[in-house]
């Protein structure tokens, strides 16, 4: 099984692995399931419809335009979910570009449509042929894309890095973080965690007006929270960069 190392706008490298052929074949069967289902429930909607309506076209194509979101189920989902369906979420995997910068919705349109090359003619064998004898396991719509499918569970620790876990709906308080460089905070990041643990306060209260002399602020924030904030809205600005 191949690795994919990732430089994060941090300038910090992370190792992933490459997700192999037996983990996306199960991913797909999940996905493929849940599209049944919702099948299944298109097909109980086309019955009712002949209840309400007797032109057989009139049946057809309602029935068509409830079973069209399926049609798009792969391209809706990587682009809501940031590279994810279902299936992948729940086999902790997902799309990324091969450089590490953000997917954009064409590289999931390129993917889907060359889901009818990979999957759709000879039974999906040119899909799995590719993901066996590539490097990068990549299917051909990933190679046009230039994108590849990895686990989630990455060897290095966020801990270890400048990076913070920071949801998508997070909402940043200090505009002007951006002020720090990648060594202020990875320095701001290592003197807080062994402050904290060791119960430091004062080295705590410290960093913390260092930190607001640099930012030309003042907060009502306590110490570990003014930190923990700068450190999430340094993360959030520079990963929209």
């Amino acid at each position: 099984m191949g690795n994919l190392q990732i430089n994060t706008t941090q300038n910090v490298n992370l190792d992933y692995k490459i997700v192999g052929i037996g983990e996306r074949i199960v991913a797909f069967f999940i996905d493929g399931l849940i599209l049944y289902m919702y099948a299944f429930l298109v097909n109980i909607i086309v019955d009712a419809f002949g209840y309400i309506y007797e032109d057989t076209w009139t049946q057809r194509g309602l029935a068509a335009l409830v079973f069209l979101p399926a049609m798009f189920y792969s391209l809706l989902m990587h682009s809501i979910f940031n590279g994810r369906t279902v299936g992948k979420m729940l086999l902790k995997m997902r799309v990324v570009r091969l450089d590490g910068t953000p997917v954009h919705w064409s590289n999931y349109l390129v993917r889907w449509m060359l889901r009818l090359v990979d999957i759709w003619i000879f039974l999906g064998s040119i899909g799995i042929l590719s993901i066996l004898f590539t490097e990068k396991r990549q299917r051909v719509g990933d190679a046009a894309a230039g994108t590849v499918v990895i686990s989630t569970k990455n060897k290095t620790k966020v801990s270890h890095t400048i990076l913070e876990e920071v949801n998508e709906e997070y909402v940043p308080q200090f505009t002007n973080v951006t002020l720090l460089t990648d060594k202020d905070v990875r320095l701001i990041k290592d003197t807080f965690l062994i402050a904290r643990k060791s119960n430091d306060f004062k080295t705590m209260t410290a960093l913390r007006v260092k930190v607001e002399s640099i930012l030309n602020t003042k907060s009502k924030l306590y110490d570990v929270q003014f930190l923990d904030t700068v450190l999430k809205d340094y993360n959030y600005y520079t990963q929209k960069m």
